[in-house]
């Protein structure tokens, strides 16, 4: 099989994972977000360490330690991606899917935003406007609720900055994940152990398969990780952008059709928007792409 047709199910395995991962957390929702966060950054720790052991990345996760300009930034992401993860689990767990999904349809925009802001980076005009029309769409929804969709905002901020300090770490999939569970897995331990001493641990309440299936959070974590990553060395980022739009469509599709989540006309108009500007800007984006590659012969030949 030729390797770019490999990422390509690579990488639409892994988004395909993503998406349908709030069936899994609906299956142990009787447990508390900050008990499964704390769960689910121990057994990734786990898992991870076996990875490395298996694989032999010891010393790469030595040289990425040692080295500052990878180190914070991992230690940083490992911050993020704990709010993140929890953000989410406590969404799935409250039946906020549907709001979820928004969040995760705005990061793509919201990154391209933090490019501007922080790395210098340009927009072209039309991408300004899909940026301004989802701005719209959260503006309305928050005049509607009479608060910011801030389940969204909040995945969104967290992904979107996690982002930005995994692009300054430059590490593996691996290596930085070892690192980023290794930071936060002290605090997960602190918290199963203040849960269990004030008689607030679930876990082990409900039968042995449902212990089972939060154990399997770890791999559960891994897993779509790597595929990740083995999908980012063998496709293009445009391929790799438009797969990711897989995962909040899935979601959002979850939220309405199986969990019957609420959808209210401003909501509706709301996401209506922020697909639009996707649109506009995944366009933009692959127009921009296509005249690039027309234009490499012709610089390589003058």
């Amino acid at each position: 099989m030729p390797e770019q047709r490999r990422g390509f199910l690579f990488g639409l395995g892994c988004y395909l994972f993503w998406g349908l991962v709030p069936l899994y957390w609906k299956l142990i929702s009787s447990s508390g977000a900050v008990e499964l966060l704390a769960h689910r950054i121990l057994w990734s720790l786990v898992t991870i360490a076996g990875l490395v052991l298996v694989r032999r990345r010891f010393g790469q996760v030595r040289t990425l330690l040692a080295d500052r300009r990878s180190r914070w930034p991992l230690i940083a992401g490992a911050v993020l991606i704990t709010v993140n993860w929890g953000g989410y689990i406590w969404s799935v767990n409250n039946d906020r899917i549907i709001e979820a999904s928004l969040g995760y349809f705005i990061t793509p925009l919201f990154t391209v935003l933090l490019g501007v802001l922080l790395l210098k980076e340009r927009l072209r005009p039309v991408q300004w406007v899909a940026v301004a029309i989802a701005f719209v769409a959260v503006a309305g929804m928050t005049i509607e609720n009479g608060r910011p969709p801030w389940v969204a905002l909040l995945l969104t901020f967290s992904f979107g900055f996690y982002g930005l300090a995994k692009k300054k770490a430059n590490a593996g999939a691996i290596e930085g994940m070892a690192i980023e569970s290794a930071t936060v897995a002290p605090v997960a331990l602190v918290a199963i152990a203040v849960l269990g001493l004030h008689g607030n641990a679930t876990v082990t309440n409900h039968g042995p398969g449902y212990f089972v299936l939060v154990l399997l959070t770890g791999p559960l974590t891994a897993i779509p990780l790597l595929l990740f990553g083995a999908a980012a060395t063998r496709i293009s980022m445009t391929t790799l952008g438009l797969l990711n739009y897989l995962t909040p469509v899935i979601q959002f599709l979850l939220g309405t059709l199986v969990f019957h989540e609420h959808m209210s006309p401003v909501r509706w108009a709301g996401f209506t928007l922020v697909w639009l500007a996707l649109a506009v800007f995944t366009t933009d984006s692959l127009t921009h792409h296509r005249r690039t590659l027309r234009l490499q012969p012709a610089t390589t030949a003058a």
